[in-house]
């Protein structure tokens, strides 16, 4: 149902505080975010190409150096969609820029499956990766305007915890329906972003936008968050705690082949992950939301770092689970938290932007995992990597929780300008 601009700054009242530490981390959550977390799980469900993509091109006679212009050009297209996406939001609409962003990936799709030469598949990449990442700083902009500064760490819990219910289930699906044609793979992942256009042009209100307040002229850029001291002190804290997080992705099969063990076995970690977030999310949410947020980001992002660092020690299946169960526990412990807290940084007005500006730090940290991480641990070697994601993760994480006081202050005044 839509929500007035009163409704969605309102303190929050004694009953959705209890509702945190009771029973259920998510009651009391507003119809909206239960839609967009609805939306993510079908869009998550075809979230199948990418995974598959370098098998995909083996199968078109697209191999060795020519793969990794079409690789790199997907992980650029999210260098790109966020900070599109964050301006959009905040120009015409967040339902607005969810609805281009899906509708181009889904017609992405399609033209990649149909591109004759490497060219043409790298730009076709490009458009899914650009398009695609375009929604999530809407998004997460709705998630910030429907529910107030006290439980939107809640609601983009619940967004996360829809991501990964969706992959995990995506993971299963996409293993199938790859063996039985590629074509599939395709047909499924446009599918579901046109489905969740669907539910967004039906289902989703578009917010009233708060006009821009005191005497800064913000524009319709960046230079809102360019001007704010604090935003630009945890991008790159936050931007290095998830470098470190994707190395989870990047490095950790490169690790578990070097152990001479087999691909099933990295699969085997993935579903150790999957498992755990999607069983403990719910519960680890509804109690950390009673403690200082700055504070549970530090010592989850610190938490994760140990557990990345000790792939290195790792060298069978049980060294490989503990370390995997260590760093998922981090990441159920940080869910929802570093996006919360950037989004009760931003005026009203600017939320769009503040959570593109966001959004473009996960996709450059995930780039950089892919570029930088790889090197080093195919250049410098193993140890290398892993000791640099324990000091810079640890490093990160106590230097973000020393800003604990300016950003909780940054939080009430918001909420009391409200």
């Amino acid at each position: 149902m839509p929500r007035t601009s009163s409704t969605t700054t309102a303190a929050p009242s004694s009953s959705s505080s209890s509702s945190a530490s009771s029973g259920s981390a998510f009651k009391g959550l507003p119809s909206v975010v239960w839609t967009i977390f609805a939306g993510t799980i079908v869009n998550r469900l075809g979230y199948l190409v990418t995974p598959f993509l370098v098998f995909f091109l083996a199968s078109r006679g697209v191999t060795g150096g020519d793969t990794s212009y079409v690789l790199g050009a997907l992980g650029a297209g999210n260098l790109i969609g966020p900070a599109v996406g964050g301006v959009l939001a905040d120009r015409i609409g967040r339902r607005p820029t969810m609805l281009i962003g899906l509708i181009g990936a889904a017609a992405a799709q399609g033209a990649l499956f149909l591109a004759p030469g490497v060219w043409t598949m790298a730009g076709a990449a490009l458009l899914i990766s650009a398009a695609g990442s375009t929604v999530s700083p809407a998004a997460y902009a709705l998630l910030a305007d429907a529910v107030d500064s006290e439980r939107r760490q809640r609601a983009y819990a619940l967004f996360g915890w829809g991501v990964n219910i969706g992959t995990a289930v995506a993971g299963v699906l996409g293993g199938y329906l790859a063996a039985q044609g590629y074509w599939l793979l395709f047909a499924v992942d446009a599918g579901s972003m046109l489905l969740y256009a669907a539910v967004v042009a039906i289902r989703l209100p578009e917010p009233r936008r708060s006009a821009p307040t005191g005497p800064a002229k913000d524009g319709i850029g960046y230079g809102v968050v360019l001007r704010d001291r604090l935003a630009l002190l945890l991008l790159p804290l936050f931007g290095v705690q998830l470098f470190v997080y994707s190395l989870t992705e990047v490095a950790l099969p490169l690790a578990v082949r070097d152990s001479g063990l087999s691909p099933a076995v990295y699969g085997a970690m993935a579903a150790v992950n999957a498992i755990l977030v999607v069983a403990l999310q719910p519960f680890a949410t509804a109690w950390l939301a009673r403690l200082p947020q700055v504070a549970v980001q530090s010592a989850g992002s610190g938490l994760i770092a140990v557990g990345v660092a000790l792939t290195g020690l790792a060298d069978g299946i049980a060294g490989y689970t503990v370390s995997v169960v260590i760093w998922s526990l981090g990441e159920v412990v940080v869910a929802g938290i570093a996006a919360g807290v950037f989004a009760n940084l931003a005026p009203a007005h600017a939320r769009g932007r503040y959570q593109g500006a966001f959004s473009w730090t996960w996709g450059a940290a995930r780039f950089g995992a892919l570029t930088l991480g790889v090197t080093t641990y195919t250049t410098l070697g193993p140890a290398t990597l892993w000791w640099t994601a324990l000091v810079a993760g640890t490093a990160t994480a106590a230097i973000t929780l020393a800003l604990r006081t300016r950003v909780e202050a940054r939080t009430t005044a918001h909420t009391l300008a409200a």
